[in-house]
């Protein structure tokens, strides 16, 4: 298999039986304009604009995670006395 193939190639068999079950999946991950690979520069800019989209969600999550902890918190104060 040559280095710059990214191809991916799945095969199963299901064993001894009659008839031809063997399936083979091919994958091509090439892209439209040719090129196939991404630079460790461009991963790190497109993981970072994968997370800061996601920063109204988590902040949110947080938040409520905080404010359901502190509630816990105060109904076994207020139940303990």
């Amino acid at each position: 298999m040559d280095d710059d193939d990214n191809t991916l190639d799945i095969q199963q068999s299901v064993g001894d039986v009659d008839g031809d079950f063997n399936k083979t999946i091919e994958i091509d991950f090439s892209d439209d304009d040719g090129s196939s690979e991404m630079g460790d520069a461009e991963a790190i800019i497109e993981l970072t604009y994968n997370i800061f989209q996601y920063l109204p969600e988590l902040t949110f999550v947080s938040i409520y995670v905080l404010v359901m902890y502190a509630a816990v918190l105060w109904i076994t104060k207020r139940i303990k006395g």
